[in-house]
């Protein structure tokens, strides 16, 4: 994953978490990352910007009752130059509005959409809030990947909507999967799920975090309330994880394999 800095249009650039328990989950992710938060002013919501180290790595958004029955989760945002025509886009080729182009003051405009296989993605045209300072690194985002049924109409949604340079990396059925970049470059995923995707569940987006050690992450996650969904597992691209914070909220770790992990001194 290449350096945060000139992040180019289709590619995340943020993610925030949107939380019943933001007390609770500050905790959660400082213990567990490192995070600390600073939060914005009164006029935004109680949201609060997510740091590393003194880099930006996300968002968090307290609910609120006019929100509804919107469940607790991370969000992903796509960089773009110019939103409202993003959100007509969007439209254009077959996705919904959930949040149409809307200014944040001088920080810049978002919105969110869904696509045509009905997974939510953000998008942000940036102002003085450029996105995460940081990325792929322990405790920062560090991959992008949408779980989805249609495969196809997925990755000709996001080349038309977002501009994406799309690289079939497997086209078979066992494997089928797509990134937006190539190799080293490549800033995000397409997964074709629809094998083994349980039913009522939607597509979706997920937000991978880097971590030192994707085992000992998930024991810290679960000592800290949370609850670990998937242990850690070599694959091809690091070990994998997938834990819940403390309201249920997903998200997955992204750590070198066992064999690659340095031994402890």
């Amino acid at each position: 994953m290449p350096a945060s800095d000139n992040i180019p249009a289709g590619a995340p650039c943020w993610v925030d978490l949107l939380t019943s328990d933001a007390e609770g989950a500050q905790a959660f992710y400082r213990d567990l990352f490192g995070w600390s938060g600073q939060v914005a002013a009164e006029q935004f919501g109680g949201y609060t910007n997510l740091e590393l180290g003194g880099a930006l790595v996300g968002g968090l958004m307290p609910k609120v009752a006019e929100m509804g029955p919107a469940p607790d989760g991370w969000s992903i945002y796509l960089a773009t130059p110019d939103a409202e025509k993003t959100v007509a886009a969007a439209t254009e080729h077959g996705g919904g509005v959930i949040v149409p182009a809307m200014a944040i003051n001088e920080l810049g405009v978002m919105a969110v959409v869904t696509d045509p296989t009905g997974a939510a993605i953000g998008m942000w045209q940036p102002g003085t809030h450029a996105g995460v300072g940081v990325l792929a690194e322990p405790g920062a985002p560090g991959w992008f990947e949408l779980f989805t049924r249609d495969f196809t109409t997925a990755v000709d949604f996001y080349r038309e909507v977002f501009g994406w340079d799309v690289h079939i990396v497997s086209d078979t059925p066992e494997f089928r999967y797509a990134t937006y970049g190539k190799d080293e470059s490549a800033r995000a995923g397409i997964m074709d799920a629809s094998a083994f995707l349980p039913e009522g569940v939607p597509a979706h987006w997920s937000v991978y975090f880097g971590a030192a050690d994707t085992d000992a992450t998930l024991a810290r996650a679960a000592e800290l309330g949370g609850t670990v969904l998937q242990p850690g597992e070599d694959t091809p691209y690091g070990r994998l994880g997938i834990a819940a914070d403390l309201t249920g909220a997903v998200f997955k770790l992204l750590g070198p394999n066992k064999a690659e992990a340095p031994a402890a001194s």
